[in-house]
């Protein structure tokens, strides 16, 4: 601790109070209120969780010592809006904790989230607290609350109720021990994973090797060896565009072999990142939860509270895509089997070859190669030209760029977002470009949540995280296909987020039931393939060429290509992760092995792995978000298909649906039960019908 020290008479001056110079600590004067980033240290954050707990738990007790009846506004409305202090340090802490996880990112992290856990849990175990809540919800209608109050205050009932509200002390002190030791795993988890995504890095000093691959991806990997002190090699990581560009690109088998096994095998290797302990440990605690709080297992405590309602529910869904899309494999291993023998290969096909052959059939089925399409797909113009242009097309939106606005990294761009009246709809940021210190995968979250009672009205800060293909010194960020899907998929869940007008905090945006949490953003894929908003922005980066029609047509028409491998993964991943859940005993299972028997169990192709093995399965174990509930992004398809249905119906850039779509969907956040939403937007309850037609397995 300094101390101030007066020379003239060495009395030391009064401590002032760190807090006083925390930006956390009181509400941004900033435009928008954006956080102050340049502001922000890492000496700040410690602190102002600490302030903003003790500010919190003040306002619970203000809330409980409350003399009047409990009522909506005095005890519900007053919950959801309070931790003012502590919801400004956490959306910075978590934002950053994912997208510049730096070292000292990662020690504050092993503080600040067991505190975070530790007060859910002080909350939400608060008997006098829940008593107050139960009082207003056991008396709704005598209160004359509306719907929406209901809705939230039975929101909170059930949430209180499921994390422990009407386990005894002895109990709920069990509880708060597990979900402790939760948190400390699922970030030791996390860590692992990040930790050997960006060290294990596989080195070429053949330039033979490297035959096939872009020229973008040989730079880049040249310049990946200089950085870590291999000038004259070339350095692959199993990032996502990198590894994607190997194993579909490289002509030299062993290198797709390496690649493959550097990245499936990935924290699982007995060394100190293994994740097998954490995955053990994840599954017992989460069994002991799921008992505590009257549950079998995880899983049925997983799926209670959404749209599937039952495991049972969940399975049957997936079963009806799995089965047809595994039975679309073996035909598609045939196809590249019979391409791999006619052109001298004296091998069966394995999974390391599947993205290569299954490439190398569409180029001469459809004598199309995703490099051709890639000089038309520049980032900049895939976002202006493309998910900003759909914006204003469907919704009125206009994205204005905020070149002084603050940023937590220089590669983010920052927009003022306004409505077709010129109204101020929400901030939005896009960081994506890849790091040494952000997270695999995309994502999108908020730094301010929407509200809007009572006169007063708090509009959104939305931000799009992705690692994209990088410039290089001769071209700007060119995209894959699949890396134009990503950009088109987070937007819509932005557009979910900066389009909100419910009231209260807890039922904005994206706040609801996860089976439907996916479907803003994957219904928006879509229209990355309409062929007016893809001729749009598909120009070429040299000449501003709009995308020949020829090649549009080779893009069109091979979409529909390899989907039984696409959905095999992918589902084969929904499934892992319900078995896993399913579970009622855990004593030191191999990893490997159980994956090995749910390969056997649900009939996966041997020539497919899960889309993410468990040692790297972050949806699942890093938190208890997508637990037992990657599924839902199944779920989500399903109801997306169903819904563009209406769209191609009645015009896929038709303002009138995209008005009730917007209206149901978008601004609705969780102010209606969900499929009721879907009725009022769809007309009829979803099923799977378009979901298979669409991918080509029906």
């Amino acid at each position: 601790m300094a101390i101030t020290l007066v020379a003239s008479s060495m009395v030391a001056a009064p401590k002032k109070d760190v807090r006083l110079k925390n930006p956390f600590m009181a509400e941004y004067k900033t435009k928008y209120k954006i956080p102050p980033f340049a502001n922000i240290g890492y000496q700040h954050y410690l602190p102002a969780v600490e302030a903003g707990i003790e500010q919190q738990n003040q306002e619970i007790k203000d809330i409980i010592g409350n003399p009047a009846a409990p009522n909506f506004d005095n005890t519900v409305l007053a919950l959801d809006n309070c931790g003012a202090t502590l919801n400004r340090v956490s959306y910075v802490f978590y934002a950053l904790s994912e997208s510049d996880n730096t070292p000292e990112m990662q020690k504050l992290a092993e503080k600040i989230s067991p505190m975070l856990t530790a007060q859910n849990d002080e909350i939400y175990m608060n008997d006098a607290l829940f008593r107050r809540i139960k009082a207003v919800h056991d008396n709704a209608k005598s209160l004359g609350l509306t719907p929406v109050q209901a809705r939230l205050t039975e929101k909170y009932y059930k949430r209180f109720v499921r994390n422990g509200a009407l386990l005894s002390p002895e109990m709920k002190d069990s509880l708060k021990r597990i979900n402790m030791r939760q948190a400390s795993i699922e970030l030791s988890f996390a860590n692992n994973v990040m930790h050997e995504i960006s060290s294990n890095v596989i080195f070429i000093d053949d330039a033979s090797r490297l035959k096939g691959l872009p020229q973008q991806t040989i730079d880049d990997a040249a310049a990946e060896a200089v950085k870590r002190g291999q000038a004259g090699k070339w350095a692959f990581t199993a990032r996502g565009a990198t590894r994607l560009d190997v194993l579909t690109n490289a002509d030299d088998r062993e290198l797709r072999r390496q690649m493959y096994e550097t990245y499936t095998n990935t924290a699982s290797r007995g060394d100190q990142y293994d994740n097998s302990a954490n995955i053990n440990a994840l599954i017992q605690l989460r069994k002991q939860k799921a008992q505590l709080l009257g549950f079998e297992t995880f899983a049925d405590y997983a799926t209670d509270p959404v749209m599937a309602k039952t495991v049972k529910n969940a399975e049957d869904l997936l079963y009806q895509i799995f089965n047809p899309a595994a039975e679309k494999v073996k035909e598609e291993v045939a196809d590249m089997q019979a391409y791999a023998d006619a052109h001298g290969g004296n091998f069966k096909i394995a999974p390391w070859d599947y993205y290569y052959y299954a490439q190398k059939v569409k180029n001469e089925r459809y004598n199309f190669s995703a490099d051709e399409a890639r000089p038309y797909f520049e980032l900049n113009s895939v976002v202006k030209n493309g998910i900003f242009y759909l914006a204003k097309r469907l919704y009125g939106l206009t994205f204005t760029e905020m070149p002084g606005a603050p940023k937590y990294n220089p590669e983010v761009t920052v927009y003022d977002v306004t409505d077709s009246d010129g109204k101020h709809i929400a901030v939005f940021m896009t960081d994506y470009m890849p790091r040494e210190t952000k997270a695999q995968g995309a994502w999108m979250s908020e730094l301010c949540s929407e509200y809007n009672y009572n006169g007063v009205s708090e509009r959104p800060i939305i931000y799009n995280v992705a690692s994209l293909t990088p410039a290089t010194a001769d071209t700007p960020s060119l995209l894959t296909l699949d890396e134009v899907e990503t950009v088109f998929h987070e937007f819509g869940h932005a557009l979910h987020g900066m389009l909100t007008t419910a009231p209260f905090r807890g039922l904005s945006g994206t706040n609801v039931d996860r089976d439907l949490v996916e479907m803003p953003s994957q219904i928006n894929e879509h229209w990355a393939y309409e062929p007016e908003i893809l001729r749009n922005y598909a120009r070429h980066y040299r000449t501003g060429e709009v995308i020949p029609q020829a090649l549009l047509d080779k893009i069109l028409e091979s979409r529909k290509f390899n989907q039984g491998f696409v959905m095999t993964e992918l589902v084969g991943a929904a499934l892992l992760d319900i078995e896993w859940h399913k579970l009622n005993w855990c004593d030191n299972i191999d990893v490997r092995g159980f994956e090995q028997y749910v390969k056997r169990r649900i009939g996966m192709p041997q020539e497919v792995e899960f889309r993410y093995r468990s040692p790297y399965f972050k949806h699942i174990f890093d938190n208890d978000q997508y637990s037992c509930g990657y599924y839902t992004y199944l779920w989500s398809q399903v109801l997306e298909a169903d819904a563009f249905e209406r769209f191609r119906e009645e015009g896929t850039l038709n303002t009138n649906v995209a008005r009730d779509y917007r209206k149901y969907i978008l601004e609705a956040g969780d102010t209606e039960d969900p499929m009721t939403l879907y009725r009022l937007f769809r007309g009829h309850d979803p099923n799977a019908n378009a979901l298979l037609r669409n991918h080509g397995l029906k």
